[in-house]
């Protein structure tokens, strides 16, 4: 009797003990605050999509992802790249944080302001990012200075600029991980895709916030001829844009394996899935266009209106249910805050508002708010350099035209002289709103670059981020290889006192180039777009140097790959100068200076 007794016991004992795990397990699941994925690709716009009513474009994943999200049909970005991840990340509009340009130090996003991974990680939050940073190469402006704990990522705001390692054309390319630059074998979409994949099963058990930027589908339109085969049937067709669609169809698949990894670990309940993108298109407009007006860096509708999917079962976000109201890249941050009950208390005002009424509200009370974008890509912050301002009903574009947005998508039919009290109103709102970001001085702030840190020693720098009024290629791999003339100066910030090595070099030090090589153009393939061209040859003889109390020049011997400058500088902010001048006294910056302290 006891002997058949005791199994007895042990079954009901384990069958309890295994329920009360389960239970747990789903509390747990269902307390813990949700994991967030954003998932951002790079110049895809709203019509590169087949959920968008593309007839071309093979998206399957996306598309059934759109059909069981809650979609923003009015959801606005700035209309290039880092201005929208400056944005996205502070909850400012970017040209209050120093990123209203791509290059030439105005993609530096300024140390003091507080950005989301930093507010999730004192949330309690473990941070990944993979792919495309482009707010800043050096400390303290990388993602692991600013909340990210793993980092897998390209340099500068696309592979083969000059920050980026060097050679590098999105197959078998070195990344930096984690500060680090590493090898990585395949495509870069799939690595970067494949990292997070890691990222999320090592982390499945803690809230994490996975942040998979991908550089793709910007140029060079470089794709495994696969994808660009999916896309041969269509004589109409470019062969740039079908690139551009591969590279998009291969995003698809890999989203296909993000949501299947989920589902795989059981956490695609509990997890905030974002699909968006950074501009509006910049290879499909001819195509389609969602019908709107003008592609990346324009401030019609094309340029700044995108997709915005979110999904959280959890949440209650599912279903296909369209928002329309008018919202913004920089409303991310203060949902996130809002949503999910993050300790947070802004230093600086935020522009974002909290979409949260708009997504958990059957009839919520949405204001009919004013926004502003505008490109301006210049050195400094110019008024009235190519703007839009909007409102529900309304785009005023430059000052000039005016746009009754809900009758005419298309921005087809200026009416600014039969509504002028619209028009006062808007441009009324644009003075406060310039007045506004002038007060907080952008113009007069840099964001210096640290050097001589624990954190960073060497500092590999790049002519990407020198301040310069002319650019011309300078802050691209090939402007260096072309021999691309510029000049201006780099904000620097000597972190100590102490004697520093300053390296100036026309190639970084891992392409093992003098400074004068010659060399034919890269060998194309199917693969590629755009191969590495042919060096010039430019005859380097001096090398300039002018930073604190140092100014040195010295001449450039044969084979030279370096010119070494040493001395003591003092703990402190200043301008530096790197030229390479050649035989006709043409000025180039050095287009890679490396800084160490001894």
């Amino acid at each position: 009797m006891i002997k058949k007794f005791v199994p007895f016991v042990f079954v009901c004992f384990y069958t309890v003990f295994y329920s009360y795990h389960l239970l747990a397990q789903n509390n747990k699941n269902t307390n813990q605050r949700p994991n967030i994925i954003i998932v951002i690709t790079d110049d895809q716009g709203k019509g590169d999509l087949g959920c968008e009513g593309n007839p071309y474009i093979k998206t399957p994943a996306i598309d059934k992802f759109y059909s069981d999200a809650v979609r923003f049909t009015n959801y606005h970005v700035s209309t290039t790249c880092a201005p929208t991840r400056g944005a996205l990340m502070t909850g400012r509009h970017t040209n209050r944080v120093n990123v209203f340009h791509t290059i030439t130090g105005r993609s530096l996003l300024f140390e003091d302001e507080v950005i989301l991974p930093q507010i999730l990680a004192q949330n309690g939050y473990i941070n990944g990012m993979f792919g495309k940073w482009h707010l800043g190469d050096n400390y303290p402006y990388r993602p692991e200075d600013r909340g990210f704990s793993e980092v897998v990522r390209h340099g500068g705001g696309g592979i083969t600029q000059g920050p980026d390692y060097w050679g590098n054309d999105y197959f078998d390319d070195t990344y930096w991980h984690n500060g680090k630059p590493q090898k990585y074998k395949g495509y870069c979409t799939d690595i970067f895709f494949s990292e997070a994949l890691n990222f999320i099963e090592e982390n499945k058990d803690q809230p994490f916030f996975c942040y998979i930027a991908t550089n793709a589908p910007h140029a060079p339109y470089n794709v495994d001829k696969k994808y660009i085969d999916m896309y041969a049937e269509y004589n109409e067709i470019s062969e740039r844009t079908r690139r551009f669609y591969g590279m998009i169809t291969n995003i698809d698949e890999n989203f296909k394996a993000l949501e299947a990894k989920l589902k795989e670990l059981k956490i695609d309940d509990n997890t905030i899935l974002i699909f968006t993108t950074d501009n509006g298109t910049a290879a499909g407009r001819s195509v389609y266009n969602a019908g709107l007006k003008g592609g990346k860096g324009s401030v019609y509708e094309g340029g700044h209106r995108v997709p915005l999917y979110i999904r959280w079962p959890n949440g209650q976000l599912t279903g296909g249910k369209d928002i329309d109201e008018l919202v913004a890249h920089y409303d991310l941050l203060p949902t996130f805050v809002d949503l999910l009950g993050l300790d947070f208390n802004p230093v600086k005002p935020l522009d974002g508002k909290s979409l949260k009424p708009l997504i958990k509200e059957e009839n919520p009370k949405w204001e009919n708010r004013i926004l502003y974008m505008d490109t301006q890509r210049k050195q400094n912050l110019i008024k009235y350099k190519a703007y839009t301002v909007m409102d529900d009903n309304w785009r005023l574009v430059n000052g000039k035209e005016l746009y009754n947005i809900n009758q005419d998508l298309a921005q087809e039919h200026n009416v600014i002289n039969q509504y002028p009290e619209v028009t006062s109103r808007l441009k009324e709102g644009y003075e406060k709103w310039w007045q506004s970001i002038m007060s907080e001085t952008p113009n007069e702030r840099y964001a210096y670059i640290k050097v001589g840190s624990s954190k960073e020693n060497p500092s590999r720098i790049s002519s990407h981020d020198m301040l310069t009024g002319k650019f011309g290629h300078m802050w691209h791999q090939y402007g260096a290889v072309t021999a691309s003339q510029a000049t201006g100066r780099w904000k620097i910030e000597f972190v100590e006192d102490g004697e520093y090595t300053i390296t100036l070099r026309r190639f970084p030090r891992e392409s093992g180039l003098p400074i004068n090589a010659v060399f034919p153009e890269t060998e194309k393939t199917i693969k590629l777009d755009r191969a590495m061209p042919a060096s010039v040859k430019n005859d380097f003889t001096e090398a300039y140097l002018y930073v604190a109390n140092l100014s040195k020049s010295e001449i450039i011997k044969e084979n030279q790959e370096e010119v070494t400058f040493k001395g003591f500088i003092p703990e402190g902010k200043y301008d530096m100068e790197a030229q390479l001048i050649d035989k006709n006294n043409r000025v180039h910056p050095a287009y890679y200076v490396y800084i160490e302290k001894l």
